[in-house]
């Protein structure tokens, strides 16, 4: 387990247990224990590629703070912000992040475009992930609870290389989405189109 990290640099007026008190209040148990599994996943990451851990650490605990709320709260946050409407047609896979993060800003606190975006695009991926972003992206996919065909060559690819491993999920989840005749966000689509001709050969070899 990594060691916990006390917050010095006011990403938001919480501390950090109590920003795990909010969290708990507001997830399942299941779905509180995933986000402290991907918080110390991020961790680890972030030690290895030089991401700053208080962001990894906010980002882990707070990517997922909207995922169990009714459907009608994201619809008001993206009337009442005026976000894309395209988002409409879809559900809470893609909302809990995208429109997720600002609940997170209004209602946590959490100022950081940096963390905010990561958090926005923890499922969908974008062309241009900072490597904070690539960190909970990936923290998501592979955390200790994650058990699913390729799992565990995610985790290896993404030990080997950073970049590797948001290709290697990025191709996974769009042969996933199309395999089983789902919709596929378009920024899924410009993430594909970023990350995975980048890393055509060691993909190939990584099969």
């Amino acid at each position: 387990m990594v060691k916990e990290i006390e917050y010095q640099k006011h990403y938001l007026s919480l501390n950090r247990a109590e920003l795990i008190a909010r969290l708990e209040r507001a997830l399942k148990p299941s779905r509180f224990k995933h986000v402290l599994r991907v918080e110390q996943t991020a961790i680890k990451l972030a030690k290895q590629y030089d991401v700053d851990l208080e962001a990894a650490s906010v980002a882990g605990l707070c990517h997922d703070y909207a995922k169990q709320r009714p459907d009608e709260d994201f619809i008001t946050v993206i009337k009442a912000k005026k976000l894309s409407k395209e988002l409409l047609d879809y559900g809470n896979a893609i909302w809990h992040g995208v429109v997720g993060a600002e609940l997170v800003k209004d209602e946590l606190g959490v100022q950081n475009e940096e963390i905010l975006n990561a958090i926005r695009q923890h499922t969908t991926g974008a062309a241009y992930m900072t490597p904070l972003a690539q960190v909970l992206y990936m923290a998501d996919y592979i955390e200790p609870g994650r058990d699913f065909p390729g799992v565990e060559k995610a985790r290896q690819l993404t030990k080997a290389d950073l970049g590797l491993g948001v290709a290697y999920q990025t191709q996974a989840t769009l042969t996933y989405l199309a395999e089983n005749s789902k919709p596929i966000y378009p920024k899924t689509l410009e993430t594909y189109n970023a990350w995975v001709p980048k890393y055509r050969k060691e993909l190939k070899n990584n099969g």
